[in-house]
């Protein structure tokens, strides 16, 4: 069986602090706490040493922030101490797999926790610090932790008729009944390239279109000839972000009858289900692609194995069949 021990607490060290004042021996102190005198020991000799900045004796409180800083520093080495463990964890993160199920797994496989899945991220982070960038083999790639900085305000005050997403029928949640789309612009890292991507919430079917520009011209008008095609049952509501290319958002309404909904400014999560598929298309066309390179013909072969990808969410139909499932129920109806 492996050792039990838990790490010494803020009151416990704090009344080290006392006793210690009073005079009280190791061995009397540690009985006290129900520890052993070796723990006590090494706890003054660690925590309680004159430096520079600090001339005073063992300070309960400011050992504890010792400690805490010390296992804070020490979890982006755990895997620098243990190369095989590091490179085990290396081979999960290169199959995809997230530091929580690498960790999880591996407690799983060892009947006890082998590494938290923060020391790993903790790792992760410092080795891209020092320019090994570790951070590309986590599955969103990101180089540091936490939401990235805003910047600048929303548009969303200039967008005309903008209709807030607390306002779209509350049956396009559960994602049950077809016709409820959200759109999205994919953009790259050369100027002014950008596709148009839909993305329909109940069958998951997706559709992109290259764009000559990023105006809302160009963008409204795409967007009526795209759903001009469609039986009004199948259009029933279309959520976008608050970007200005969809300043034009009104004539859907005007036109087709396609009411249009609006995100909260830095919410994109509100609009999950396309999100979801636009990262899901990264995999095979990311940000740095050249998309005067790719074909029209690469470019609709991308999205056909998109949507003909079996979803457990669909149980393991294909968007294109369960869209087209919809669309031939609604050609036979009356």
């Amino acid at each position: 069986m492996g050792r039990s021990y838990e790490h010494l607490g803020l009151r416990e060290r704090v009344r080290i602090e006392l006793w210690r004042s009073e005079g009280r021996s190791l061995r009397w102190i540690g009985a006290q706490l129900g520890r052993s005198v070796s723990t006590v020991s090494r706890e003054l000799r660690r925590n309680g040493r004159p430096t520079k900045q600090w001339l005073g004796g063992y300070d309960g409180e400011r050992a504890h922030s010792l400690a805490m800083r010390r296992r804070r520093w020490d979890a982006r080495f755990k895997l620098a101490r243990q190369p095989d463990l590091q490179a085990l964890v290396r081979v999960g993160l290169a199959m995809g797999r997230s530091p929580e199920q690498i960790a999880g797994r591996l407690a799983l496989e060892h009947g006890r926790t082998v590494i938290s899945h923060e020391s790993i991220y903790r790792f992760v982070y410092h080795r891209s610090a020092q320019k090994d960038y570790w951070h590309r083999l986590l599955p969103r790639r990101k180089n540091r932790r936490g939401r990235l900085g805003r910047q600048g305000g929303s548009p969303a005050s200039f967008i005309k008729a903008r209709v807030p997403i607390s306002a779209r029928p509350f049956e396009a949640e559960d994602r049950q009944i077809p016709g409820h789309w959200e759109a999205d612009l994919m953009a790259f890292s050369r100027y002014g390239q950008a596709v148009l991507v839909t993305h329909e919430r109940s069958s998951r079917l997706l559709t992109i279109e290259r764009l000559p520009d990023k105006t809302a011209k160009v963008v409204g008008e795409r967007l009526l000839a795209r759903f001009r095609c469609l039986p009004a049952k199948l259009r029933r509501s279309l959520t976008f972000d608050n970007g200005t290319e969809f300043a034009t958002h009104w004539q859907l309404n005007e036109q087709l009858g396609l009411p249009t909904f609006f995100c909260k400014p830095h919410a994109p999560w509100q609009k999950g289900g396309i999100e979801n598929a636009i990262g899901r298309m990264r995999r095979t066309l990311p940000r740095k692609s050249d998309l005067a390179a790719i074909s029209l013909d690469q470019l609709h072969n991308l999205l056909a194995r998109y949507n003909d990808t079996p979803r457990k969410c669909l149980a393991f139909k294909t968007p294109n069949e369960a869209f087209f499932g919809f669309l031939n129920h609604v050609a036979l109806q009356p």
